[in-house]
């Protein structure tokens, strides 16, 4: 149907393509929410604008007549294909038939009587200049132009559900199966139905990646951003989680680390379904926290509309806004981690935007007695000091918030409590254990602060939502490491527990990183810049092999086939970095090129997601290859790497699939 559908809109614009884009309202009673269907619909507006602005002037030459007479009709033509892929659509969904049915009708009629509007046939030749005069009734082809606009939007949204019950069923397929690896008991069981589970994730991080794309609310797409990237990490917690509760099933914190994994993924998935299907949840709120940035743009906003409307709210409500206001700087004020010096500035600062308010009032009530149509020269002057000292305060809270946040990182960039904690486990060491989880939750409790601090400065929404996603993944990977090292305690000697615990160190690694960029991000946002992270891409080797092969475009299917690969080679990956572990030399050049392939595989693995550092399919062929050399070097190394021989298989099976689709 995806591709049905795809094709449907490709051909329906291709009919549109020979007229330039133009700007055109309409109103269809219906809100577009997609790009896809927005850009669907920019041609057709185009062609209709055209048509309309040619009939205030009802005498042409015969050009022009032969021009508009060919726009008409492709419109219609078009507009004919369209419909047939909607009716096929229709058909195919029961639910849709009549609603679809309708739409395709009103099409189908408007594009005809377009056609009609623009025939040659209804042409008059003039009988004073011999030009050609058009049926010029403008306010027809403006009716017919509002009824096609209307119904091929409303095809269009309709069609759209259909990408929804797509990834509804696909979420439904996810669940089903995670219920049956929570209940799994042997090892053989898990590994047949992880397989499955793999293959079901693919497909449902594809049309989430494609949804996610497609939205044009920033504020969506950070969310979807954020809950795709908890079911990304989760995949691999999961594998691991699962494999050490199979092997130590009378383990209490094994079963409390996988339950935890097992519950996020639940909750990401459903978060997917909120968004897609906006339903209301009573979660909303948490989503996005009243911030102190939004909180000082609305008061600016209503200070400076003083200036056009002396009654456009009241000095109450002022005074509560900035209270309210205040009152959120005491995440900065209370907190144990602010110096006194930091806290005196933010308290002064604070009390010299009060004070400045109440002069702002008096100046404002004392123009609203003299009948003041305009703010009066008492009035600018207090303007100008309140937005200045709302300002300064705004400045101050984000320097704290920057300044917390880059201490934070630098200390615990050198990640002591986590190696701590993989050598107490290792060693049995409860005691020890205990000591580094404690230092390991105040370490997560910081981070989680910081983390509201940068949300009430971030700037924009949707960095808003991604500080909040942040807060929430170091609040939820804290425990779950604790819990994976506990069970590593009690049994030092399982190499399962041990990988487990990695993973989730992994993880909280990742979050830290992610956290540095989000850092930078919100510093290029206050000073009046995006954000744009440039990362060199792998080394240009093997440069003769790109002769070759070209950037192609993938279908859903050999999209499906390249994910699987993908997957693969993340798990692949997965193996590499707990192999290289046992080596004793960690400088040995086996060592350093197993790091490098797994750091390409990775990077693979997230272009089949449309993620990461790779951007076309000629950027895959080239790490392919590079990835495919350097397996084919370790094929020879000692046995316990010589799943290197599964790495050069999947790679070389890349390279080959992108040179037959070129």
């Amino acid at each position: 149907f995806a591709t049905a559908k795809q094709q449907g809109k490709g051909s329906y614009a291709a009919g549109m393509a020979s007229s330039p884009c133009g700007n055109s309202n309409f109103d269809s009673g219906l809100e577009i929410k997609t790009r896809s269907v927005e850009q669907t619909l920019i041609p057709l507006v185009s062609q209709i604008t055209t048509l309309i602005n040619h009939k205030d002037k009802p005498k042409k030459s015969e050009r022009t007549l032969a021009a508009i007479h060919r726009v008409g009709q492709a419109v219609s033509v078009a507009v004919g294909r369209f419909v047939t892929v909607g009716e096929a659509i229709a058909t195919e969904n029961q639910e849709l038939k009549d609603e679809m049915g309708q739409a395709c009708f009103e099409a189908r009629r408007a594009g005809d009587a377009i056609a009609q509007l623009t025939d040659v046939g209804s042409a008059l030749p003039s009988q004073s200049d011999g030009r050609v005069t058009v049926f010029s009734d403008r306010t027809g082809m403006v009716k017919a132009a509002r009824l096609l606009l209307s119904s091929v939007t409303k095809v269009l949204v309709l069609a759209d559900r259909i990408v929804i019950k797509q990834i509804i069923t696909s979420r439904n397929k996810v669940l089903v199966t995670l219920d049956h690896l929570e209940r799994v008991s042997t090892f053989q069981e898990f590994v047949q139905i992880f397989s499955q589970f793999g293959n079901e994730m693919v497909e449902f991080a594809h049309l989430t990646g494609d949804r996610q794309n497609d939205l044009k609310d920033e504020k969506k797409k950070a969310r979807m951003a954020a809950a795709r990237a908890v079911l990304e990490k989760c995949t691999m917690m999961l594998l691991t989680a699962s494999k050490t509760c199979l092997r130590h099933p009378d383990c209490e914190s094994a079963r409390i680390n996988k339950d935890a994994v097992f519950h996020r993924m639940r909750c990401a998935l459903e978060q997917v379904i909120e968004i897609v299907t906006e339903a209301r949840s009573c979660g909303e709120n948490k989503i996005l926290p009243a911030s102190i940035y939004n909180g000082i743009k609305d008061f600016k906003v209503g200070v400076e509309c003083l200036r056009e409307n002396l009654y456009s709210l009241s000095p109450q409500s002022m005074g509560s806004q900035l209270e309210a206001l205040v009152e959120r700087t005491e995440d900065f004020t209370d907190s144990a981690y602010t110096s006194h010096e930091q806290r005196q500035a933010i308290l002064g600062l604070c009390q010299l935007a009060r004070q400045d308010t109440q002069q702002l009032v008096n100046a404002w009530v004392e123009a609203q007695s003299l009948h003041a149509k305009e703010a009066t020269e008492d009035m600018e002057v207090a303007i100008l000091k309140t937005c200045q000292s709302i300002s300064d305060l705004r400045r101050e809270l984000h320097k704290v918030a920057v300044i917390r946040a880059s201490d934070l990182l630098k200390v615990h960039g050198e990640q002591l409590p986590l190696r701590a904690l993989k050598a107490a486990g290792a060693e049995g060491n409860l005691e020890a254990m205990a000591e580094y989880s404690r230092k390991l939750t105040e370490q997560k409790e910081q981070l989680v602060e910081t983390c509201r601090l940068l949300c009430h400065v971030s700037g924009t929404e949707p960095l808003e939502i991604t500080c909040v996603h942040a807060e929430e993944t170091f609040h939820v990977i804290g425990p779950q490491i604790i819990s994976a090292a506990q069970t590593l305690a009690l049994h030092p000697s399982s190499k399962i527990a041990k990988e487990n615990l990695e993973v989730f160190c992994e993880a909280w690694e990742s979050q830290l990183c992610d956290m540095a960029l989000l850092l930078r991000e919100i510093n290029d946002i206050f000073e009046g810049r995006r954000g744009t992270f440039f990362h060199p891409l792998f080394p240009q080797k093997h440069s003769a092999n790109l002769k070759t092969a070209k950037a192609v475009k993938l279908d859903a299917e050999e999209q499906t086939s390249m994910a699987k690969l993908g997957l693969e080679l993340r798990l692949l990956s997965s193996d590499v970095d707990t192999e290289v572990e046992k080596w004793e030399e960690q400088e040995h050049d086996i060592v350093r090129q197993s790091q490098s392939l797994a750091s390409m595989a990775y990077n693979m693995y997230l272009f089949t997601r449309g993620e990461g550092l790779l951007k076309t399919t000629l950027d895959l062929f080239h790490q392919a290859e590079v990835c495919a050399s350097i397996s084919a070097n370790l094929l020879f190394a000692p046995p316990s790497v010589l799943f290197f021989l599964l790495f050069y298989r999947s790679c070389k099976c890349i390279c080959c699939f992108i040179k037959h689709k070129t």
